[in-house]
């Protein structure tokens, strides 16, 4: 393979990476080549699992490979280090547990943990599986598209009646709006929490970064304060990641 070819590869990789999907003329203008190497070099590269293309072969998307190195053990260690500063020093502005959580099939589980200074409220949530209508983490999943959910959507994970499901559907529209979901005494009495995305490069909410408390000291003004404290931290991790706030 020529120098030029290998610029060209490494360049088509890194566009779609950096952000997708990507359409067939913004690669080529990245790439500066012809339309005929452009799709030599696209089914190569979705050959091995790299990219892969849509049904009408328009845009391209991380392929396989790519989306499984992301979510390896790997991907998770980069995403934690990553991760670490800002959950220090949320952990220690607001004095409460700080956890990174990632999404599980039906569910979230958090990989890191920054205690915080009270007693009262601390917990060790690292390793624990939970649901994803009764947590804030679960909530930011569920309204930015990327919970793992089973087969019938959120009717399947859970047995919430009608009427809550509508209330949870609401409550979704509004963590869209403002950029971080909150909880009072939803998974256990006398717990809250809030909770905001951590989105890649390409935009994708790839985590959440979630702060909880007793309720008696998380008023909901308190939890208003604490959502935009950890909506910015949580950016700022995104920006660190390559992701380029609108």
């Amino acid at each position: 393979m020529s120098h030029g070819v290998a610029d060209r590869v490494a360049r088509l990789v890194a566009a779609v990476l950096e952000r997708s999907p990507r359409s067939l003329a913004e690669l080529e203008a990245e790439s500066d080549g012809d339309d005929d190497q452009l799709a030599r070099l696209l089914a190569v590269l979705e050959q091995h699992g790299l990219v892969t293309l849509d049904g009408e072969r328009t845009s391209v998307r991380p392929g396989p490979v790519a989306l499984r190195f992301a979510r390896s053990d790997r991907g998770v260690a980069d995403l934690i280090e990553v991760a670490g500063q800002s959950m220090r020093r949320l952990a220690k502005e607001s004095g409460e547990t700080t956890n990174l959580i990632v999404g599980r099939p039906g569910g979230t589980e958090a990989i890191a943990q920054a205690d915080g200074s009270h007693l009262l409220g601390v917990t060790n949530w690292i390793g624990r599986p939970l649901g994803l209508h009764c947590t804030a983490a679960g909530k930011v999943l569920l309204a930015f598209g990327a919970a793992a959910l089973p087969d019938g959507g959120l009717e399947a994970l859970t047995p919430l009646t009608i009427t809550d499901r509508e209330r949870l559907e609401a409550e979704l529209v509004t963590v869209r709006e403002r950029g971080y979901a909150t909880l009072a005494d939803e998974l256990e009495v006398g717990l809250s929490a809030v909770a905001a995305p951590i989105r890649d490069r390409g935009g994708a909410v790839i985590g959440v970064l979630c702060v909880s408390g007793a309720t008696l000291r998380l008023a909901p003004q308190r939890l208003t304060v604490l959502g935009r404290l950890t909506a910015e931290q949580a950016d700022e991790i995104s920006v660190r990641l390559g992701y380029e706030p609108e």
